[in-house]
């Protein structure tokens, strides 16, 4: 299957492994709009819009039972919404544009924010309100990835100079509010994709270096200097990868319009699809299906491959 889902998209699988036939994609873009998409459906595949962003959208996650989208942009908000009802229910208001968002993995009404002021806020969605902000000089937040025991969060940032090492990635302790470790990754290079194994204790960085480099999720989160997944590029693309469900795979866009497969163990490169003309900004599993993954380009296209 291939579409379009809007100048610069983004999107996410319907992350909901309790349902068999996960047959929903939501996808953001720059053109305000948060769509979702009947991926199977062989008339109209677009099931639901929602337009209450007024700048370009971001980032979007699903709720952990997968009841509610949430969504960021450069309108300086977060916003909720049901997709079964097909209404917004709660907007986040901030003070910076919000690039990116992510569900705690334990307590779903809990979700962290970061934007392009450097700014990490914790929000409460029956409150509506910050529980906890984590306080550091930081560049625009590029990504967010929660460590699978939801007491610590990985933040990656846009810093350049000298203090790229200090602060490019930070581990942080959810609770105390407090960095456990900067000097992460020492390489001067920005990270737009920070990604934890499903299973085994490391996490990877997307690296403006044209590599994926990886991480000990245990202190001080040293970095693998043996091994690392190099044979896509990224050039300065917001490039992002994606472990598959059990493990076993990498996936990684590429800046020449490739999806690259990865052996998660070995880094060995196991096979790539060409999958746009145009840079393949992101990728993702179906949670569900082992065999099937979407991609899009920075043209737009969405496409779904078996």
């Amino acid at each position: 299957n291939a579409f379009y889902g809007g100048q610069n998209v983004l999107f996410i699988w319907l992350r909901v492994k309790a349902i068999v036939n996960a047959h929903l994609l939501a996808s953001a873009s720059l053109d305000n709009n948060v769509c979702i998409w009947n991926v199977w459906s062989k008339g109209e595949k677009k099931a639901c819009v929602f337009s209450g962003h007024n700048a370009a959208v971001k980032d979007l996650q699903w709720s952990p039972l997968g009841h509610f989208i949430l969504s960021c942009g450069f309108d300086c908000s977060s916003r909720l919404a049901d997709v079964e009802k097909g209404i917004e229910t709660r907007v986040f208001k901030e003070e910076q544009p919000i690039t990116v968002v992510k569900f705690h993995p334990d307590n779903p009404n809990l979700f962290l924010s970061g934007g392009s002021r450097g700014l990490l806020k914790l929000w409460d969605i029956r409150t509506g309100t910050t529980v906890h902000e984590y306080v550091r000089s930081l560049g625009c937040i590029l990504d967010i990835e929660i460590m699978a025991d939801g007491k610590q969060f990985i933040s990656s940032s846009d810093e350049s100079g000298s203090r790229i090492s200090e602060n490019s990635l930070i581990v942080w302790d959810i609770s105390r509010q407090i960095p456990l470790s900067s000097q992460v990754y020492a390489e001067a290079y920005t990270c737009p994709c920070v990604r934890c194994h499903p299973s085994e204790p490391f996490f990877v960085a997307q690296s403006n270096g044209n590599y994926i480099a990886i991480f000990s999720t245990k202190h001080p989160f040293r970095l693998d200097k043996y091994k690392r997944f190099e044979s896509h590029g990224v050039f300065g693309f917001p490039v992002k990868c994606e472990f598959s469900p059990d493990g076993r795979t990498l996936a990684s866009g590429s800046s020449d319009g490739d999806i690259y497969f990865y052996d998660a163990k070995s880094s060995n490169v196991i096979r790539k699809i060409k999958a746009h003309d145009q840079p393949c900004i992101d990728v993702a599993f179906h949670p569900i299906m082992p065999n099937v993954i979407v991609s899009c380009s920075w043209s737009g296209d969405i496409v779904v491959f078996e």
